[in-house]
């Protein structure tokens, strides 16, 4: 028995974890592992050893087809065009141990337990009357369809979801409508007890009662933090108000470097069929500011800055006007309004040329835009197994306006250009962005910013019974006319992970970002498993500083990250780090345990009118 107790620390070390619900080899080979088949064969030796196999570990056999996904990516509502939905259906699946892939597949007793018991499915009336963008009677519009099923799955509280159209065999022009929706596990509780003097402690329920809402709250006392003992946050958000796809949040933050209590209202350019988008924000934010001197790094100045602010915008899609065109029916023009003003009642003191980011302002800005964007699915991108909705297009937006300040007028104007897509010869995704902006006074110099990223994607690879993808990340910014407390960083997600340094600082920066993930085949208690390898490189200076001239900041790692797709927490990540050179740190090693917030691609829909962020 010992020794299978040593078997199962060993495993639970090195092995990922993951439901497989979507890969297979071709032909629907199973995905077997050797070394899992051996482990399984060893741990059936004893009662003892079979229970805990069972309960350690999930059979990845037969779940799902790498080939359904795929098969899927051109539009399968097609053929049922011009059908009249006679039925909706919602099937709703249990969140644990079972797929929208392979409906007949049936979770464990402890699945089906765990699901019912602590786990309350979202109400059918909810979908039907908020995330359903069809009715019955309505006319079958294969494009509706598959945007429903991606809205769907956007959502923070379903995992996956799928629509089935199954025709009438008695009415040959009618047709059911199946939904299938799997939801997130709902309750998420997080805590690090350290001391009675000291501890945190978090509950996020993502679907409170059946109805989508979701509700986070965290509290956290440190009783030798000498600026705020006692912090507190609350957020509550209604995905989606009725039928009308608008998004509602209020917020309530009391930390130590940060107060905020703000209401929102938004909506978003959903689909490429919505006409009207916007938002509506108002409240209080005070920040507590930690500024170094770009002069001299060993100099810190600490202030709070606080403000009373709104920001409103509304913008209008138009199809695009050549309607034989090949661009027309994924193609819309966009013209969006906004404006925004902020009133500061704490700050350091400001004058004509110092702390311009502090100013008095508002502004009214327009912008015109042309986005084509249609969407591809595919797995194991920054997903664990979910299906995912790589968006495909292009955008291209015009910004002008006016900024209205304490110390005069000035003009603004910018530019936003980006692209994305499958290369050819199935050679993996790119993704490329340019940003350009800048204000403008009297031929006077005015601060502007020059960025641009460009992400690569890999293939999936196949490596022995699974596949890994390489990642590269490449950003260039560049700041001018800057205010000297204004400043870009290249630490964590702006560069290099791992590491939060105020030294790294500069007014123009460069970084490239190497990963390389390996999504294993087994399963673990339900989680599935990646592990991966970094490789990150950052130059940063002032203007007045050659930029290639400076130091290279390296950093190097290794790490594995867990994520169960059926929960809504984030996923936990270990991480160890060697960096060479960071300034001000004695150490060039680290070690982290955290959550990590899984990325999205960036879609290719045209928001509110913005000056190009500088970061």
């Amino acid at each position: 028995m010992f020794r299978y107790l040593l078997l199962f620390l060993f495993v639970s070390t090195i092995t990922l974890a993951q439901r497989n619900d979507s890969l297979r080899t071709n032909g629907g080979v199973n995905m077997d592992s050797v070394r899992y088949t051996n482990l399984k064969i060893r741990m059936s030796k004893t009662k003892f050893s079979r229970s805990i196999y069972r309960l350690l570990f999930r059979d990845v056999y037969n779940q799902g087809k790498k080939g359904e996904i795929k098969a899927i990516e051109t539009n399968p509502f097609t053929p049922y065009e011009g059908m009249v939905i006679r039925k909706i259906i919602i099937k709703q699946l249990d969140v644990l141990g079972e797929s929208v892939y392979d409906t007949t597949r049936v979770g464990k007793q402890i699945d089906r337990f765990l699901s019912k018991t602590f786990h309350t499915n979202t109400r059918e009336r909810i979908i039907r009357k908020s995330f359903l963008r069809f009715s019955e009677g309505d006319e079958i519009q294969a494009s509706v369809l598959r945007d429903n099923e991606r809205l769907l799955r956007k959502n923070g509280t379903i995992t996956d979801a799928r629509i089935i159209v199954v025709p009438r065999t008695d009415v040959t022009w009618m047709a059911d409508i199946v939904v299938i929706i799997q939801d997130s596990w709902s309750l998420n509780i997080s805590a690090s007890p350290s001391k009675f003097d000291k501890f945190s402690l978090g509950l996020n329920n993502t679907n409170v009662n059946g109805t989508t809402h979701q509700q986070l709250t965290k509290i956290r006392y440190d009783a030798s933090d000498s600026i705020q003992k006692f912090q507190f946050r609350t957020i509550y958000t209604i995905p989606y108000i009725g039928k009308t796809f608008i998004t509602g949040q209020a917020n309530i933050i009391f930390e130590r470097d940060q107060e905020v209590q703000n209401l929102v209202f938004s909506r978003s350019f959903l689909t490429t069929e919505t006409k009207y988008a916007g938002s509506l924000e108002g409240g209080h934010a005070v920040f507590r500011q930690y500024k170094r001197d770009l002069d001299s790094l060993d100099k810190e100045s600490r202030y709070q800055t606080g403000y009373y602010y709104y920001d409103a915008w509304l913008g209008r899609s138009f199809k695009f006007p050549f309607k034989n065109s090949s661009l027309s029916e994924k193609s819309r023009l966009v013209f969006a309004l906004r404006h925004n003003k902020y009133k500061y009642n704490q700050r350091p003191e400001v004058r004509a040329d110092t702390n311009i980011i502090y100013w008095d302002r508002s502004a009214t800005l327009v912008s015109f835009g042309y986005s084509n964007r249609s969407y591809k699915r595919d797995v194991l991108i920054y997903g664990f197994g979910r299906t995912e909705d790589v968006p495909v297009g292009n955008l291209l937006a015009v910004t002008g306006g006016q900024e209205n300040t304490e110390f005069g007028q000035r003009g603004y104007a910018g530019i936003q250009y980006a692209s994305g897509h499958y290369l050819p010869h199935n050679s993996g995704y790119l993704y490329g962005l340019l940003n350009v902006g800048s204000y403008f006074k009297n031929h006077s110099k005015q601060p502007g910013v020059i960025s641009g990223q460009v992400n690569y994607i890999s293939k999936l690879i196949p490596f022995r019974y699974s596949y890994f993808r390489q990642f590269v990340t490449v950003r260039y910014t560049r700041g001018v006319n800057r205010d000297p407390v204004d400043y870009i960083n290249i630490s964590r997600d702006n560069g290099i992970r791992g590491i939060n340094s105020d030294r790294l600082i500069g007014t123009k920066k460069f970084t490239i970002g190497l990963e390389t993930v390996y999504f294993s085949e087994k399963s673990l208690l339900g989680f599935r498993i990646a592990y991966y390898a970094f490789a990150d490189f950052g130059l940063v200076t002032q203007d007045k500083f050659h930029l290639w001239n400076t130091p290279v900041y390296q950093g190097y790692g290794l790490g594995i990250r867990l994520r169960n797709e059926n929960l809504s927490i984030n996923t936990l990540q270990f991480r160890f780090g060697y960096y060479p050179n960071i300034p001000g740190t004695s150490s060039a090693i680290r070690y982290a345990i955290e959550g990590n917030t899984p990325l999205r691609l960036r879609d290719f829909d045209i928001a509110a009118p913005s000056m190009v962020p500088y970061q």
